[in-house]
């Protein structure tokens, strides 16, 4: 079995609205299955904004109209990439507080990373469901996750 070491910069959105955020399901990667902060990585020669408004488009459908940033974070997470490899993931979030224009968010797939965009209730998230970023991100805004 061979262990890789990586890092990752990541871009992310929390869209909270009337008690309810935005995250994805994520397909594939160390939170297979979890539910996450919509974003992603930066491409060659992007800011984190320009980022986060490509990713937000891409994986839920949806365009910025007001961001600011809420904090930088880390995590470390240990995931089986395939039979013979497994990736230490170093992951480095930039997360910004995220308004956006539509109320409606593309619940399809985008091929990539996402199985669709939805809309859940805060009050009715389990920890174990949930990302690292995410549960970073509403136990930092005070919420109590079950």
């Amino acid at each position: 079995m061979k262990k890789i070491q990586a890092k990752h910069i990541g871009v992310y959105g929390i869209i909270i609205q009337d008690k309810k955020i935005v995250l994805i399901k994520k397909s594939r990667g160390g939170y297979k299955g979890k539910l996450d902060l919509p974003g992603g990585g930066m491409e060659h020669t992007e800011s984190p904004i320009e980022t986060l408004h490509r990713e937000l488009q891409e994986e839920a459908g949806v365009t910025v109209s007001k961001e600011n940033l809420f904090d930088v974070t880390a995590t470390n997470v240990l995931w089986q990439m395939n039979e013979e490899e497994w990736e230490d993931l170093h992951h480095i979030g930039i997360l910004y507080f995220t308004e956006i224009k539509e109320k409606t968010v593309k619940e399809e797939a985008d091929g990539i990373d996402s199985n669709g965009a939805y809309w859940y209730e805060i009050d009715k998230l389990k920890k174990e469901e949930l990302s690292p970023f995410t549960i970073y991100a509403l136990e930092k805004l005070g919420y109590t996750l079950k």
